[in-house]
């Protein structure tokens, strides 16, 4: 068994967590931190043969993923947050397997399932979803009055603490997939709640510092053009190839572009 502890962050997730689950057989522990569904979420997860443990938010820091760190018993150091939309593929498993376990953490790649079909060109992303917990933690950032993320860390990546920044961090290659396929109105909802948490951090320039010099390099400079949502389409469609995806490739690009301008007003 993988000696790395699974925690996938929960809540209401009964659709699409079996799937997530049965990627995750290889792994010596599988824990669910679930916040008070009211589906059937516990239970698939305990008949999946993992552990489930309920979290109610105080509205305070440390946020759930956080918490997770600070407090939950597990069985090893090393950790990888999994969302329950997001299945791992074999590779991505194998490449897990036979790991050196070397630095305070690693970056994991992922693609998007978007209207029926894994994106292989446009848009992907990358995080820092796979470390030590004791070596890294996640930002406290002044987002605790500002609209839309709750109880959830936003999109940002957690850190080496200070003492094991020396050992840098790892990246794989095997996907993650993540499926971000959800109905129109679910869809809206959601990144309503996004936008307006993202508009909030960027007003009041709460955004942590990433990991990697690079992207916060090019956080800062998409951050402060103008008209984000034309380029976030382009960037999107054009300049990762999206095009080469069909219209679910275009359909992708438009939704990004959607998104920026709901945070642009």
């Amino acid at each position: 068994m993988i000696p790395v502890s699974v925690i996938i962050t929960t809540k209401n997730e009964e659709p699409r967590l079996a799937a997530c689950l049965a990627a995750l057989k290889g792994f010596a522990e599988v824990v669910i931190v679930d916040s008070n569904s009211t589906d059937r979420t516990a239970q698939i997860a305990t008949q999946a043969g993992a552990r489930v443990v309920n979290f109610t938010w105080n509205s305070q820091y440390p946020k759930k993923r956080q918490w997770c760190l600070d407090h939950l018993q597990i069985l090893h150091d090393w950790i990888f947050f999994v969302d329950a939309d997001e299945v791992l593929t074999p590779g991505l498993v194998d490449e897990i397997r036979h790991l050196r376990f070397d630095r305070a953490g690693y970056f994991v790649a992922g693609a998007y399932y978007w209207r029926g079909r894994v994106l292989r060109h446009g848009l992907k992303n990358n995080k820092m979803v796979l470390f030590h917990r004791h070596k890294c933690a996640y930002p406290v950032v002044d987002d605790l009055d500002i609209p839309g993320m709750g109880e959830m860390e936003g999109h940002y990546q957690p850190t080496p603490l200070p003492e094991y920044a020396g050992e840098g961090l790892g990246q794989l290659h095997s996907m993650l997939l993540h499926d971000a396929a959800q109905d129109e109105a679910h869809w809206l909802e959601r990144h309503r709640r996004y936008a307006a948490w993202e508009r909030g951090m960027n007003e009041r320039g709460a955004w942590p510092v990433d990991p990697i010099p690079s992207r916060q390099r090019m956080k800062i400079i998409f951050r402060n053009l103008p008209a984000r949502g034309l380029i976030a389409f382009l960037h999107c469609y054009i300049w990762k190839r999206g095009f080469l995806d069909g219209a679910a490739g275009f359909d992708f690009a438009r939704k990004r572009a959607e998104y920026y301008q709901m945070i642009e007003g």
